[in-house]
């Protein structure tokens, strides 16, 4: 198995309202976010790649153009936690980057949320 990944970063402000007032994160704040894309095939293509990197600037791009520098709360319907980003940026690419088998959505250095989804 060939395995492959690629960073990006956003920064971006957030609130979890759902959370209890006296809880930090219910406050309004902000974090440099990393994505990590991770892409995995039994085979390399005809170039030697799992997939072109070059394949993987929608993903920048998308991040630029819909994340970066915004209030999540205001674009994203859900609670957004990490968790929930790296969900909704593997289904957003999944059909166009077939290789990819995880996103990874790290708020600081020292923590990660991974989505990784069963597959049958």
């Amino acid at each position: 198995m060939f395995r492959i990944s690629q960073q990006f970063a956003f920064s971006a402000s957030h609130v979890l309202d759902c959370l209890e007032e006296s809880h930090p994160c219910a406050r309004l704040h902000g974090h440099n976010y990393v994505v990590t894309v991770h892409l995995q095939s039994e085979t390399l293509n005809a170039y030697g790649f799992v997939t072109d990197y070059h394949a993987l600037k929608t993903v920048k791009d998308y991040l630029d153009e819909h994340l970066d520098h915004r209030h999540l709360n205001d674009f994203l319907p859900f609670h957004p936690t990490a968790e929930n980003i790296a969900r909704h940026i593997y289904e957003k690419f999944c059909d166009q980057l077939p290789e990819m088998y995880a996103v990874e959505v790290s708020e600081t250095p020292k923590t990660s949320a991974i989505y990784e989804p069963h597959r049958q």
